[in-house]
């Protein structure tokens, strides 16, 4: 599936919840489950800038692909970067660089998410596509 068809299925998937509050709890389920990151990149090297809670993001290339781990110290930030790494993970990095940068409104959460929370999202998605256009330089 490409990232504009993942965007719509994860906007769908929270469109089937009734209200706001349930998908909130549903943020914060999915970052229960992001996976474990590694310690040694928990260094300001990785920390994303411009982000009110703390977030680190780490990026490898392993055959072609941008692979991301991410972690953050607030609940619902975990679950928003987990939907970012459902979205990104494991990508070519020139997908990666052509995928839409208005993202929170794709979703359609630019009416729920704080102003500070949609600043930190797009602050991600920048290191995201920061990582990518490095490892797009690296290959060409």
């Amino acid at each position: 599936m490409t990232i504009d068809q993942n965007i719509n299925v994860v906007r769908q998937e929270f469109e089937s919840f009734p209200d706001w509050e349930d998908r909130y709890m549903h943020i914060i389920a999915l970052g229960k489950g992001l996976a474990p990151y590694n310690e040694v990149h928990l260094t300001d090297e990785f920390k994303v800038k411009g982000c009110q809670s703390q977030v680190w993001l780490h990026a490898a290339i392993v055959g072609g692909r941008v692979r991301f781990e991410a972690e953050s110290d607030a609940l619902i930030v975990k679950g928003l970067i987990t939907i970012l790494l459902r979205l990104f993970n494991d990508r070519t990095p020139k997908e990666i660089l052509e995928a839409p940068s208005d993202l929170v409104a794709r979703l359609g959460f630019e009416q729920h998410l704080s102003q500070s929370r949609a600043n930190g999202v797009a602050s991600v998605l920048k290191q995201v596509k920061l990582y990518a256009l490095a490892y797009s330089m690296v290959r060409a």
